[in-house]
C-alpha cells in the first residue's frame, strides 16, 4: 500500500516542482520528512486478534461421554459420504480454475493494444484525410502517415517556397539561412550519429523556414571511395568468383555505377523517415559530373599554383586495400602489454605490445649497441643506429659503424637530438623507410632509405634469407635468427599503439610512395586568422584551442588514393620524343602535367619541354583522389562552381556548418582552406559541434558490444530477438556475437519499444548540450513517446472543449474578464516563447525543448487544463469565453513552438485546430514561428505570486497523500504571516480547491483566529502555513499506532548513535568523514522523533 502512496507523493510532486527550479529545495525537503512518516506508518504490520470460540469448543468437547459403536460406525459413513463430496468439490475447482486461468490469459491478451495505423487510401503526395474522429490514442504510425510525401509535393522545403525571385527578395533585405549536409558514405545506412545531425539541423532549418528566411538545407552523399570499393567488390566475388582485376578498371567502374543507382538512395529514405526537410531536387552527389568538373578544376589551378605536388613520402598504407589512406581511416588501438590481435590473412593471431632487444655488433671492435623495438622484424629495413650526441656512453662510437647481421652491411652510428637518452639503452634503430619519426632522421641524415615491406605486406629481396615472407611471419623468423646468431637479448611488456585501418581490420604499414600532396601551411594560416578575427566563429568555443594547435601544427596533406573508384586524379606523366628531352622519373614532378583533359594537358607539356604536340605521349596517374578532396569542396561545387551561377551567387557563402567534432579537421577545416582558397570567402559564417552519441553507459557505440542502434528500430520499435538477428546479418566476428548478445540483453531485455520519429528527434537535441558526450537512454526517448500521447489527449480535450462552432479572432485579443490564472498561463506561454527566440541563434536545445516540454505538460495540461474544467462545466459565459480563447491561443502557439522538433504530431494536430482567418499557410512547417513581439504578456510578479499558490497546492497534496485522502475533500486554513500574503493569496482560492480537491478554504489572520483541532499542519514557507482538517475523515488511533511505533525504532536508533559518539577518544580515533556522517544521522534522526511527536499531538486533539 505505501509504495502506491509514495507513488503518489513522487508523481504529484514532481508534476508540479518540475518547471520551477526555485522549488526544489522547498518541497524535497518537505516531500522527505512526509515520506519517512508515511513509510514508517505502513511499514508496520496488522495484527489480527483470533476468535477464543475453537478453544470453548475443544473445552466442551473434553466433558463429553464416549460414544458407541453403532454412533462411531454412522460417523464413518457420514464422513466418506463428505469426503466424496469434498472431492467432486475440488474437482469442480480445478475445472473452474482452469477456466478462470485461460480467461485470466485471454483477458491479457486483449490488453495488447492494437497498433492503430492510417487506413485511408491517399495517393502519393496529396494531403492526408483528417476528417475522421481523432484515434483514442498516439500512434506514431498513424500520425506519421502521408505527411511527408504532401510536404514534399507542395514544395514547403524549397527556398523559393512563399518568395519571389531570390535576387530580388534579397536586394530587398531578405534574410537567407543556408546550411549543407555533412555529406553520409553513399554505402552507410542510417546510424545515430546521423540522426542526431539530422535532428537538431532540421529543427534548425524548420525554425529559419517559419521566420519567414529564404531557407535551404542542401542534400548530398559522398561516394566513399575505399568503402564502396570494399563492398562491391566483395558483392562482385560472392555472385561471380570474380576480382575487379578480372574485370578490368572500367568495367568495375561500371559495376560499382550500377550498384549505386540501386543501393545508393537507402540513406536518403531514411533521412526521409527522419522528417528532415531538405529541399532533394538540389540532391547532390560527390561523383556527379557538376562536383567531379569542380573537382578537375580545383586540382588543376592549385597544381598551376604549386600548391598541390607529387612527392615520394612516408604513407599509411593498407596492405589488404592495397592503397594509401588517411588518418581518420587509422584506428589506433591502445595495448596495455603482451597483446595477441586477430590480422586480415593469418591463421594465428599476432603478438603485439612487446620490447624486444638485440644487439649490433661495432664494427671491427668487441664492443655492441643494443637496441629495441616493437617491430623486430623491420630490422631487416635498418640503414643507421642513432645516438644523442651528449650521450657519454656512446661518445667514443661517434662517427664509427655497426654491421647488419643479415646484410654483411655496416650501418653509421648517427648522433640526433631526437633520441632520448633516458628511455632504454639511449640508442634507437633507424629504419627511414617504414617509420614517421626515422624517416625525418633519415632525410636530415641523408640516409639510405631501404623498401624491405612491398605493397602486399611482404618482406622485398632487402630482406635476403626472409624475402617472400609475409610480415609479421618474418617477425618470429627474424627473432629466431637473431638468437641463433646470439645477437638476442630480452623481451619486455611494453604499452604502444597499434595503427589499424578501419575498412580492411590490416594492421596499417608505413611505406614510402610517390603520391600527391597539397601544401596546407597558407591555407591553414588564413584559417587560423578568420577565427582570430571573430570571421568564423566556431561554437562551443571549448573546440577552438584544438583547432589552432592542429592548423598551426599542420602536414600536407596527400591526397592520392591507389582505387578505381572516386575522381581520378587529372595529372598525366610526360614522355617526350625528343632526344634533347632526357628520360623522366615517376617521382619527379617535373614530368607530370595536370590537365581539365587530355588536349589541355598535352598543350601544356608540349610548352612546357618546347617541343610540338605530336612529340608528346601522356599516361594518366592511375589513383583517385581522398574522397576528403572532393567533400571539402561540397560548400560551393554544390552550386556549379567554376561557373557564377544563381545558386551560387545567393547560397555562397552559407550560413551555418553543422556537424560532430569528430571531423573538425578531416571536413570542416579543409573546406574552410579551400572555400579562401578557390572562392575567397570562407564557405559559412558560423560551425556548430554537437557532441558525439554514446550509449546509456557513456560507452563508444561498438557492435562488438552490442550498443549500436539503428534509428528506425528506435522509431519502429525491434524485439530482443530482431537485435540478435541484426548481429548475426552484420559482419561482426562470430566469437563477437555472443558478448554483443549479452550487451543486448542488458540493456534492452523486452528489446526497444516503438517510441516514433517525433520523440527521437526531440530526446535527440533535448540531450544535445555544448558538450562532448551524449549518453543516450532509449527509455529516455520513450518517455518522450509518452510525451506525444499527453499533446494528442490534451489537443482532443480541446478540440471537445472548443466546439465545433468555435472561431478564434483573427489575433490574439484579451476579453478583459480573464482571470489571474488566464493571465497567467498567458505570461508563461511569452516566458516559452522569449526561450525559445533566444535558445535558436545560441543553439541552446536544452534550454529551448525544457521550455516546450513544461510549457505543454507543467503549466498547460498540469494546471491550466485541469483549472479550466470546472470552468467549462459551469455557468460563468464570461468565464468560458477567456478559457477557450486562451486554450487556443495556447495550443496554436505550443503546437508551433514545438514544430520543428516534432514536424509530425505537430502537423496532425495543428490541421484539425480551426484557423484565425482563411489566409493562413496550408500546412504548420511553414506558418509563422511565434515571436516574441507579439507576446507581451510576459508578468513576472504575477508567476512569483502563482509559483507561491502552487507550493501551497503541494503541501495540500503531500497532506491528501499521507492520509490517503483519494476522495474526500477536507477543508483548508491557510495561516499566513503578513496581511499581504494572505490578501495575495486570496484571488486563488478557486484553483487552489481545484487543483488541491479541497472543500473550503478558510484564510486565518496572522493576529487572531482559531483554527480547529485535528488538522494536519505543513509549512509553505516562513509565510504561510497550510492547515488540513483531518477530523472525520481518516482513524486516528490507528495512525497514532503507526507513528508510536515509528518514533520507537527511531529512538533505538539514536541510543545506537548517542553510544557509538560517546566512546573514548571519539574525536580521534573515528575518521573524520564518518564522524560527520554519525552527527548528520543523529541530528536527522532527532528531527523526525521531534516531527512525529509533533503528529502524534495533533491527532490526539483530533480524538
Amino acid at each position: 500500500m505505501f509504495h502506491g502512496i509514495a507513488r503518489y507523493i513522487c508523481i504529484n510532486s514532481v508534476r508540479l516542482h518540475t518547471s520551477r527550479q526555485t522549488d526544489l529545495h522547498i518541497l524535497s525537503t518537505e516531500i522527505y520528512r512526509k515520506s519517512r512518516i508515511l513509510c514508517s506508518s505502513f511499514s508496520g504490520k496488522m495484527e489480527v486478534t483470533e476468535s477464543p470460540a475453537g478453544g470453548g469448543d475443544q473445552a466442551a468437547a473434553g466433558d463429553q461421554p464416549p460414544k458407541t459403536a453403532a454412533q462411531l460406525k454412522k460417523e464413518a459413513k457420514k464422513q466418506a459420504k463428505l469426503d466424496k463430496f469434498k472431492q467432486k468439490q475440488e474437482k469442480q475447482a480445478k475445472m473452474q480454475g482452469n477456466q478462470n486461468t485461460e480467461k485470466k490469459k485471454e483477458k491479457k491478451e486483449k490488453k495488447v493494444k492494437e497498433v492503430i495505423s492510417y487506413e485511408f487510401d491517399t495517393p502519393q503526395g496529396d494531403k492526408k484525410n483528417i476528417s475522421c474522429v481523432m484515434p483514442d490514442s498516439y500512434s506514431p504510425k498513424y500520425v506519421e502517415a502521408a505527411w511527408y510525401s504532401w510536404w514534399e509535393k507542395m514544395q514547403f522545403f524549397k527556398p523559393e517556397y512563399g518568395h519571389g525571385p531570390l535576387k530580388e527578395e534579397i536586394a530587398r533585405g531578405k534574410n537567407v539561412f543556408m546550411i549543407c549536409i555533412p555529406p553520409p558514405n553513399v554505402t552507410g545506412s542510417l546510424h545515430l550519429g546521423h540522426a542526431l545531425t539530422s535532428s537538431v539541423q532540421d529543427a534548425l532549418v524548420r525554425w529559419h523556414r517559419m521566420k519567414g528566411e529564404i531557407t535551404l538545407w542542401n542534400p548530398g552523399c559522398d561516394h566513399a571511395g575505399i568503402a564502396t570499393q570494399v563492398v562491391v567488390e566483395k558483392k562482385l566475388f560472392r555472385e561471380k568468383q570474380l576480382t575487379r582485376h578480372d574485370l578490368g578498371r572500367d568495367k568495375f567502374v561500371d559495376e560499382v555505377w550500377k550498384w549505386k543507382n540501386e543501393k545508393g538512395d537507402r540513406i536518403y529514405d531514411q533521412l526521409k523517415a527522419m522528417g528532415s526537410s531538405y529541399d532533394w531536387d538540389r540532391t547532390c552527389f560527390t561523383m556527379d559530373d557538376k562536383l567531379s568538373r569542380a573537382v578537375k578544376e580545383s586540382f588543376v589551378r592549385l597544381h598551376e599554383e604549386g600548391v598541390i605536388y607529387r612527392s615520394n613520402r612516408l604513407v599509411n598504407w593498407s596492405c589488404r586495400l592495397n592503397s594509401a589512406i588517411s588518418d581518420i581511416e587509422v584506428n589506433k588501438h591502445e595495448l596495455t602489454g603482451r597483446t595477441l590481435l586477430p590480422v586480415p590473412g593469418y591463421d594465428d593471431k599476432i603478438e603485439f605490445g612487446v620490447l624486444v632487444s638485440f644487439a649490433y655488433k661495432v664494427h671491427d671492435s668487441d664492443e655492441e649497441i643494443v637496441v629495441a623495438t616493437t617491430r623486430v622484424e623491420t630490422m631487416l629495413g635498418d640503414t643507421a643506429v642513432a645516438v644523442h650526441p651528449n650521450d657519454e656512453r656512446y661518445k667514443h662510437l661517434h662517427g664509427k659503424s655497426v654491421v647488419h647481421p643479415f646484410r654483411n652491411e655496416t650501418m653509421p652510428i648517427i648522433c640526433d637530438d631526437y633520441v632520448d637518452m633516458e628511455f632504454g639503452t639511449g640508442a634507437v634503430k633507424i629504419t627511414p623507410a617504414h617509420d614517421h619519426n626515422d624517416y625525418d632522421i633519415g632525410k636530415r641524415h641523408d640516409l639510405v632509405f631501404l623498401t624491405m615491406i612491398d605493397d602486399n605486406g611482404n618482406i622485398t629481396d632487402v630482406g635476403g634469407q626472409f624475402a617472400g615472407m609475409k610480415r609479421f611471419s618474418a617477425r618470429k623468423s627474424v627473432l629466431e635468427a637473431l638468437k641463433e646468431k646470439g645477437l638476442y637479448r630480452d623481451t619486455k611488456d611494453n604499452p604502444m599503439v597499434v595503427p589499424i585501418c578501419s575498412r580492411s581490420k590490416d594492421i596499417v604499414e608505413p611505406l614510402i610512395k610517390p603520391q600527391w600532396y597539397v601544401d596546407c601551411n597558407d591555407m591553414a594560416k588564413k584559417a587560423v586568422e578568420a577565427v582570430e578575427n571573430g570571421d568564423l566563429k566556431i561554437i562551443p568555443d571549448i573546440h577552438i584551442k584544438t583547432w589552432n594547435s592542429w592548423l598551426k601544427n599542420i602536414r600536407d596533406w596527400c591526397i592520392s588514393r591507389q582505387l578505381w573508384w572516386g575522381h581520378r586524379i587529372p595529372a598525366y606523366f610526360v614522355t617526350v620524343d625528343d632526344p634533347n628531352v632526357p628520360t623522366g622519373d615517376d617521382i619527379d614532378g617535373n614530368y607530370w602535367v595536370s590537365g581539365r583533359d587530355e588536349n589541355e594537358a598535352r598543350k601544356k607539356a608540349a610548352a612546357k619541354f618546347n617541343v610540338t604536340e605530336d612529340k608528346i605521349s601522356l599516361r594518366q596517374d592511375e589513383d583517385v583522389l581522398d574522397t576528403w578532396y572532393s567533400s571539402a569542396l561540397f560548400p560551393f561545387s554544390i552550386f556549379g562552381w567554376p561557373d557564377t551561377t544563381d545558386d551560387l551567387e545567393v547560397f555562397y557563402p552559407g550560413t551555418l556548418l553543422e556537424t560532430g567534432h569528430d571531423i573538425l579537421f578531416f571536413w570542416v577545416a579543409r573546406m574552410v582552406m579551400f572555400g579562401q582558397k578557390l572562392c575567397g570567402k570562407l564557405p559559412f559564417r558560423e560551425v556548430y559541434l554537437h557532441a558525439m552519441v554514446r550509449d546509456a553507459h557513456g560507452r563508444k557505440m561498438s557492435k562488438s558490444l552490442g550498443n549500436v542502434i539503428d534509428p528506425l528500430d528506435v522509431i519502429h520499435g525491434i524485439s530482443l530477438e530482431g537485435l540478435h538477428q541484426l548481429l548475426h546479418d552484420s559482419n561482426l566476428d562470430v566469437k563477437e556475437i555472443q558478448k554483443a548478445k549479452d550487451g543486448q540483453k542488458a540493456d534492452y531485455p523486452e528489446g526497444i519499444p516503438e517510441c516514433g520519429t517525433d520523440a527521437l528527434r526531440f530526446a535527440l537535441c533535448a540531450y544535445t548540450s555544448q558538450g562532448r558526450d551524449i549518453n543516450l537512454d532509449v527509455l529516455r526517448v520513450q518517455g518522450y513517446r509518452h510525451f506525444c500521447n499527453k499533446l494528442w489527449n490534451v489537443t482532443k480535450f480541446a478540440l471537445m472543449s472548443l466546439g465545433e462552432d468555435y472561431k478564434p479572432s483573427s489575433q490574439i485579443q484579451l476579453t478583459g474578464d480573464e482571470s489571474l490564472v488566464d493571465k497567467w498561463m498567458l505570461s508563461r506561454l511569452s516566458f516559452a516563447v522569449s526561450a525559445c527566440e533566444t535558445g535558436f541563434p545560441e543553439y541552446d536545445f536544452p534550454l529551448i525543448t525544457s521550455s516546450i516540454y513544461n510549457l505543454w505538460l507543467y503549466e498547460m495540461c498540469d494546471v491550466y487544463v485541469e483549472y479550466m474544467k470546472p470552468i467549462l462545466q459551469g455557468s460563468n459565459e464570461s468565464a468560458k469565453v477567456s478559457v477557450r480563447n486562451i486554450l487556443y491561443t495556447c495550443l496554436d502557439t505550443g503546437l508551433k513552438l514545438l514544430s520543428p522538433f516534432m514536424p509530425f504530431v505537430t502537423e496532425e494536430l495543428w490541421q484539425r485546430l480551426p484557423r484565425r482567418s482563411g489566409d493562413e499557410p496550408p500546412s504548420i512547417c511553414v506558418s509563422n514561428y511565434p515571436e516574441i513581439k507579439n507576446f507581451g504578456f510576459r508578468n513576472e510578479q504575477l508567476e512569483q505570486d502563482f509559483e507561491f499558490v502552487q507550493n501551497v497546492i503541494k503541501q495540500i497534496r503531500v497532506i491528501r497523500a499521507e492520509y490517503q485522502l483519494t476522495k474526500q475533500k477536507p477543508e483548508v486554513y491557510l495561516r499566513c504571516s503578513t496581511t499581504s500574503v494572505s490578501e495575495m493569496l486570496q484571488p486563488y482560492n478557486f484553483v487552489i480547491q481545484t487543483l488541491g480537491s479541497v472543500s473550503t478554504i478558510h484564510h486565518i489572520p496572522a493576529d487572531g483566529g482559531d483554527i480547529p483541532s485535528g488538522c494536519a499542519i505543513s509549512t509553505v514557507s516562513d509565510k504561510c502555513e497550510v492547515h488540513l482538517l483531518l477530523k472525520g475523515m481518516i482513524d486516528v488511533s490507528k495512525e497514532i499506532n503507526k507513528l508510536k511505533q515509528k518514533q520507537e525504532r527511531l529512538a533505538g536508533q539514536q541510543k545506537k548513535l548517542q553510544n557509538a559518539m560517546s566512546i573514548d577518544d571519539y574525536d580521534n580515533k573515528v575518521p573524520e568523514n564518518i564522524r560527520q556522517n554519525n552527527s548528520e544521522k543523529l541530528s536527522q534522526t532527532e528531527n523526525e522523533i521531534q516531527k512525529i511527536t509533533e503528529a502524534i499531538s495533533m491527532l490526539k486533539a483530533a480524538e
